[in-house]
């Protein structure tokens, strides 16, 4: 695979209007482009400043877990946001950057001639797990990682991570029944930067919306790509099946006993079966 081009991404970022991508870093190697991000961010990084890799040697999740970050198959994304916001208001963005990431892949799976491509599914299966991964055909297919950095009641800065799999055939054994990527659902050929672009502007509108009106205008969005809903789950100590995601972004998880239980953060097993 070629390396990325950071000229070819800044063309398609101003082709498309983004307001995010400005000022641009592409690096052939770097440890973590969310790290890469929050330093450049602790020294005065702008609203918009994005960092990209063709690999990370130390690319991760959430809860630290290591993100398969081989080179030059797929991307590795990071982006400082300044939203004029609450602390107490900015944990929800992680769902709204998930939809996002979601909205970019199910255009280009409506625009592929391949949805029933092996190992993948159909657009109707494009799903958001909450609270941060993409799922296609219930694999997973991106992960958003978000930081944010608070000054008192207020954000100083939210550092938005993603790792999304474009061109990788072949994951490793530990990886290949759960994970998928556009190349393994027949998205074959689309460049690296023209991705990136769509999704840096699919970023900007979405956090864009989120510091105008938090979670409401993606509420309809969030029930129709809810993978969790109807699934009997376990997180934070909550058992039950889960029920949706409220307007504050908690998980909604109904017990045995009837009672309807609000999950504000933790790491969701479901049930198999």
């Amino acid at each position: 695979m070629r390396p990325l081009d950071a000229r070819a991404i800044e063309r398609e970022l101003a082709r498309l209007g983004a307001s995010l991508g400005s000022p641009l870093s592409v690096a052939a190697e770097t440890a973590s482009t969310n790290d890469d991000a929050r330093s450049a961010a602790a020294a005065g990084a702008p609203h918009g400043a994005a960092f990209l890799a063709d690999a990370q040697t130390q690319g991760r999740g959430r809860g630290g877990r290591s993100w398969h970050s081989p080179p030059g198959e797929n991307l590795y994304l990071s982006v400082v946001l300044r939203p004029s916001l609450p602390a107490s208001s900015v944990a929800p963005i992680a769902l709204v950057m998930g939809l996002a990431v979601a909205s970019v892949v199910e255009r280009r799976l409506a625009s592929s001639a391949r949805l029933d491509a092996p190992g993948g599914g159909s657009l109707a299966e494009v799903r958001l797990k909450w609270p941060n991964d993409v799922l296609v055909g219930g694999r997973k297919l991106a992960g958003i990682l978000v930081e944010a950095q608070l000054r008192g009641d207020s954000v100083s800065s939210v550092i938005v991570g993603v790792g999304l799999n474009v061109h990788t055939s072949r994951f490793p054994p530990e990886l290949s029944a759960r994970a998928t990527s556009l190349a393994m659902l027949g998205i074959d050929g689309l460049p690296r930067e023209v991705l990136a672009a769509e999704l840096l502007q699919a970023l900007g509108d979405a956090a864009a919306r989120f510091e105008a009106g938090r979670l409401a205008p993606f509420a309809e969005d969030l029930a129709r790509m809810d993978w969790l809903r109807d699934r009997r789950v376990e997180v934070a100590g909550v058992a039950g099946v889960a029920a949706g995601i409220d307007a504050e972004g908690h998980l909604l998880v109904r017990g045995a006993d009837g009672v309807l239980r609000a999950v504000a953060a933790g790491e969701v097993s479901v049930a198999s079966g």
